[in-house]
């Protein structure tokens, strides 16, 4: 058993695929027009054969109130793997991305935490060493 698709809830899929894949550098893989919303996937560029994120319409009234009380106490809703935490934070620092926590080094990882104008705080996490 394997995951081969997890989800992101967002409040607006073309803002987030915009940002997803013009500012995190995601690649588009599935794009299903469902009605009012779409299935709307993107992949790694290091793995595009690899796990889709699907940019889930935020759709149940729940969704809302679990997003928004994540975001209020700082909680990110999933956590991106990069090479370097501190190089990433600074090339997205760069090209606009607001971040709610700079880099912090605990142990042998390093995170940061974005937002990624969607309704979602993100984290970054690179091993250190």
């Amino acid at each position: 058993m394997r995951i081969n698709l997890t989800s992101v809830v967002v409040d607006d899929q073309q803002r987030a695929f915009d940002f997803y894949t013009g500012v995190l550098g995601f690649l588009p893989k599935e794009d299903v027009p469902m009605g009012e919303h779409r299935w709307l996937t993107v992949v790694s560029a290091a793995d595009p054969d690899g796990i889709q994120l699907l940019l889930e319409p935020e759709g149940h009234p729940a969704a809302t109130t679990y997003k928004a009380a994540l975001v209020e106490d700082g909680i990110p809703f999933t956590s991106f793997a990069v090479d370097d935490a501190r190089a990433e934070y600074e090339r997205l620092s760069a090209a606009g991305v607001r971040f709610t926590q700079e880099p912090a080094t605990m142990g042998p990882v390093t995170t940061a935490v974005l937002d990624d104008t969607c309704g979602n705080l993100i984290q970054i996490a690179s091993m250190d060493g």
